[in-house]
């Protein structure tokens, strides 16, 4: 086991998956002699050149545009955009292109890119820096969603995602990447498209991703010790979804809370209480709760505190499904 920060095993994972295939780019802006605004390429166009590791202009539709090119010639180009909010230029190229050519072509082109987004609040940043715009590409069919929440996580699943043949769009949660966390460097990997229960329990379940799997598993901890047994589960996959330890887990427990930082309506959560509702009717001993983001523009970086989910919300939600 080796100790390192989200960020840096995002980093050794880039590197594994260059390593192991010369056909895998990286390309966006300031990725090179920068090593990225968070320095998650740091070093790799040093060791790799500036051929494989390719500092792009400031143009997220010519970033997307040309790995469509460089995929259909067999390359698997890793693409970084700088950070959420400034996707939306090439939202035409992604859902338009890269999330259709495979289906389009009768599975005669490949798409095997990956785009990688750090996404969420918690920096101290303003509204196109702490989006956090994972439902947009959930609900785009031909498109892969994936987030990771700790740095063994990172490593992994950032080598999985440049395996694969499809697009991958890759969500990274930027407050978390200075989060320490044993990496087994040896181990085998669960699956990419997997859910993980990562703290076992028995009175309710808490489904989340990203950024918010350590805001619940230290809620679950401080509800521990008033006697309180929370289930903490990291779906890591938000398309596909796989819910069958979510499902097997409320069936259990009867108490389903979902939490995340984007805003509730329409938000993932809402598809999650929909299939729980679905599959535990009969289960439930309390409707599905949310504890989201509010449904308004990220707010000044003074109060952003008060907009992200955070323990008290967590247990006051797990507080009213247990008493209902």
């Amino acid at each position: 086991m080796t100790r390192m920060p989200l960020g840096k095993g995002l980093n050794a994972g880039l590197r594994a998956a260059m390593e192991a295939d010369s056909k895998v780019l990286i390309m966006g802006e300031d990725v090179g002699k920068l090593g990225g605004v968070f320095r998650i390429t740091d070093g790799l166009q040093k060791d790799f050149g500036e051929s494989r590791v390719i500092d792009a202009p400031l143009a997220e539709s010519g970033i997307i545009g040309t790995a469509v090119g460089l995929a259909m010639r067999g390359y698997r180009p890793v693409l970084e955009i700088q950070f959420d909010g400034f996707v939306y230029p090439a939202y035409d190229q992604i859902v338009s292109q890269v999330a259709k050519l495979h289906f389009r072509s009768s599975g005669r082109v490949a798409m095997p890119i990956v785009i990688r987004i750090p996404y969420g609040g918690g920096i101290g940043a303003v509204e196109h820096h702490s989006e956090s715009p994972e439902a947009q590409f959930a609900l785009t069919a031909g498109l892969k969603v994936v987030s990771c929440a700790n740095a063994n996580d990172a490593y992994w699943m950032i080598q999985q995602a440049i395996a694969s043949d499809d697009p991958v769009v890759f969500m990274e949660p930027k407050r978390r990447y200075w989060d320490q966390g044993e990496v087994d460097l040896d181990a085998e990997p669960i699956p990419l498209h997997a859910s993980q229960v990562v703290r076992e329990g028995t009175d309710a379940t808490v489904i989340t991703y990203g950024p918010t799997v350590k805001t619940c598993l230290e809620s679950a901890e401080a509800a521990a010790e008033e006697g309180t047994s929370i289930e903490v589960i990291d779906l890591r996959t938000l398309s596909p979804l796989d819910l069958d330890p979510v499902i097997a887990s409320v069936r259990r427990t009867g108490h389903a809370i979902v939490v995340h930082e984007a805003a509730q309506t329409l938000g993932l959560g809402a598809e999650i209480a929909a299939r729980i509702t679905e599959k535990c009717f009969y289960s439930l001993e309390a409707p599905v709760i949310r504890v989201t983001g509010y449904d308004l523009p990220y707010p000044p970086s003074r109060v952003e505190e008060e907009f992200l989910p955070g323990l008290d919300r967590v247990l006051e939600a797990v507080d009213r499904s247990l008493a209902f």
